[in-house]
């Protein structure tokens, strides 16, 4: 297969990469390293990386980022940021990536807990994951070619833990495996319109 990892240099995106790699060939993109260049927050950076890229078979997206902040101290520009990276990043990825995927192609996008179990300063965050969620199981419906399209999310990662662990008290960091495993059966299964829930 090929496949396009955005966001492949990443904690998450790296492991991934490493297990897909070994089978397949793959192209890792991001905003400033990788095999190309892609800002997702960018429509026409996608479709530049994409006609790069060329024909695939898979895309995942491990990348999206959104304002961290007290509700009380979030800007209508703060929400802006999620709201153009993360969520209309990964929606024009789909509508863009489409095109250069093969029939039976899939696209993965990735979200995380907050959409279900939010924790103080994530209200921007934990809405941006949830519409995607929406968004993924609506569009499901409507893919053509035989595309599927799932969500990956994500509770706290192992390797990110230590980093995080005083917004999540009492969570229980996800092994790097189980996230692998997550991204797999995404690509390599045969659901589409799947929230791929591992919290722990």
């Amino acid at each position: 297969m090929r496949i396009l990892i955005i966001g492949g240099k990443g904690t998450i995106g790296q492991v991934v990469t490493e297990y897909f790699s070994k089978e397949n060939e793959v192209i890792v993109a991001g905003r400033t390293s990788g095999d190309l260049k892609i800002d997702i927050a960018d429509s026409a950076s996608i479709k530049k990386g994409l006609e790069q890229a060329g024909k695939l078979d898979a895309i995942l997206c491990i990348a999206g980022e959104a304002k961290w902040a007290d509700f009380n101290e979030l800007s209508e520009a703060d929400y802006y940021i999620g709201l153009k990276s993360k969520l209309m990043g990964q929606v024009n990825l789909v509508r863009i990536g489409q095109h250069y995927l093969t029939p039976k192609g899939s696209i993965t996008l990735s979200t995380g807990i907050l959409a279900d179990d939010p924790v103080v300063k994530t209200s921007s965050a934990a809405m941006v994951n949830g519409g995607i969620h929406s968004f993924v199981r609506a569009v499901s419906l409507e893919m053509e070619k035989g595309i599927r399209i799932n969500a990956v999310s994500l509770g706290v990662v192992s390797d990110a833990y230590e980093k995080y662990k005083d917004y999540f008290p009492g969570h229980n960091p996800v092994a790097m495996n189980k996230v692998v495993n997550a991204y797999v059966r995404s690509v390599k299964g045969k659901g589409s319109g799947e929230i791929i829930r591992v919290y722990e």
